[in-house]
């Protein structure tokens, strides 16, 4: 090994890139099959109304040059299509220099996407796709061994990801100092599993164990990514399996699974690695240059990891080069849902047909068992939990929401699983009601089959037509 690669990180890089463009295409095919309801010329909070109140400079886009319908689906695709072609291995054909840069196409395009994703993309995992993809196209093709600092680099984002949610979690609510925060969290988290019922009803004791263990993983395991091997493999695996561990316990869209594939930037994997020449100079300069840039701009997560006022999900450029990650500093105790129902009936009546709305992943229909969906993101589901916290998260897009159900709007339609009403019969009044929603214990669900039962707690939103109807 000379002083600037690592050969023996060849296959640790092979599967780091093929399953970080797997994730970049589940991110661009959510984009392109949700973006005309949430953010179209027609949407809720359409992109053309927020290209004209914000500077390129603050949210750097192609769409600042052109926006249409059209175009942004043209570059949604487009990044299926690169993402797709970097899963098959496309850039370990090319040149080191085109290898470098057809990596910085789908980092391009979702970064573009993302700064003008307004609410429907301001989450943690957005940033840090884009930090893991800019790093990943200076981590070089078959043409060199992987480069030192760029697989540093990558165990010094995964030590921020975990570090900082280990410190945001023991900083905050006090059930994770007093190890109980998992008697909630599988019930109240935002978007259930299939197995999240059977995780909220393991045994209280072991729940204190995961607590402890998640603490152990996230606030000590961390430091041993940067200790020789294999020590730094063993790190990394404990990090795999209690990712893997949540993956099976909730939806938290492509989260757990970039956390995983950044593991793997850290582990040494047995493999032969080819005999290869050393990297050009244009590639050593390229790469330090990059790796000194990026590590100035980590001061400002550093010095929010260490203030007691520690923020999560921050990015503090808007190229999302470096950011702060952290989740669940509190831990909701009650689960509220936010039914949408329709009726024909005009005037509505409390007595009327009221007719739920059934959305993919959230909570509705007690009978509904949850579905895996991540890293699949369900970008309105996300929301509307949001919604039922407090009114206030829902301020720009749950009016929009109620406006095109009541237009039956195919877009929004195609988003829920189930519509009770046809677009071209859409009901003429719409409301929504607050429940307090539980999981059931296990006579309730042999009793009824019902994975929930609810309670009503008020009107969310009264009924509500189209101004101007007839």
């Amino acid at each position: 090994m000379d002083w600037f690669t690592a050969p023996g990180y060849w296959l640790s890089r092979l599967v780091f890139q093929r399953a970080l463009a797997g994730l970049y295409l589940v991110a661009f095919l959510t984009a392109a099959l949700q973006f005309r309801a949430l953010l179209g010329e027609r949407g809720m909070t359409p992109i053309p109304r927020y290209l004209a109140r914000t500077r390129f400079c603050r949210s750097p886009s192609l769409f600042h040059l052109h926006y249409s319908d059209r175009f942004f689906a043209g570059c949604a695709w487009a990044g299926c299509a690169v993402s797709a072609a970097l899963i098959a291995g496309v850039d370990s054909l090319l040149p080191l220099w085109a290898g470098v840069l057809l990596w910085l196409v789908p980092w391009a395009l979702y970064l573009s996407i993302v700064n003008v994703g307004q609410t429907w993309y301001a989450f943690g995992w957005e940033s840090l796709l884009l930090e893991v993809g800019f790093l990943a196209a200076f981590l070089g093709n078959d043409e060199v061994a992987p480069p030192i600092v760029v697989l540093f680099l990558l165990r010094w984002v995964l030590f921020r990801v975990e570090f900082g949610a280990g410190l945001i979690k023991i900083r905050g609510d006090r059930c994770w100092r007093d190890l109980t925060c998992l008697y909630y969290h599988h019930e109240t988290q935002p978007m259930p599993g299939p197995l999240s019922w059977f995780f909220h009803h393991l045994p209280k004791p072991l729940h204190r164990v995961e607590v402890a263990a998640n603490h152990f993983t996230q606030l000590v395991v961390p430091f041993l990514l940067f200790t020789p091997q294999p020590i730094a493999s063993a790190a990394a695996a404990l990090m795999i399996v209690t990712q893997l561990w949540l993956v099976l316990s909730g939806n938290f869209a492509w989260l757990n699974w970039i956390t995983i594939v950044l593991a793997f930037s850290a582990l040494l994997l047995p493999t032969h690695a080819p005999s290869v020449p050393a990297a050009p100079l244009w590639y050593e300069v390229l790469v330090l240059a990059v790796g000194a840039g990026l590590l100035f701009l980590s001061r400002r997560p550093v010095l929010n990891m260490v203030s007691r006022r520690q923020v999560m999900n921050r990015s503090y450029d808007p190229l999302h080069l470096v950011n702060t990650y952290g989740a669940f500093g509190s831990v909701g105790r009650v689960r509220y849902e936010v039914v949408v129902e329709g009726t024909y009936d005009d005037p509505p009546r409390e007595d009327s047909d009221w007719r739920a709305y059934e959305f993919r992943g959230k909570p509705g229909d007690l009978r509904h068992w949850p579905r895996q969906f991540a890293p699949y993101h369900l970008r309105l589901d996300w929301l509307m939990w949001f919604a039922a916290l407090s009114p206030g998260y829902a301020g720009e897009w749950f009016g929009g929401l109620v406006e095109r159900l009541l237009e039956g709007d195919r877009a929004t339609l195609r988003l829920l699983r189930r519509s009770p009403f046809p677009p071209e019969a859409p009901p003429r009044h719409v409301r929504a009601r607050l429940f307090r929603y539980r999981f059931t214990d296990w006579r309730e669900l042999r009793e009824t089959g019902a994975c929930w039962e609810r309670a009503y707690v008020r009107d969310y939103l009264p009924p509500t037509r189209l101004t101007g109807s007839g």
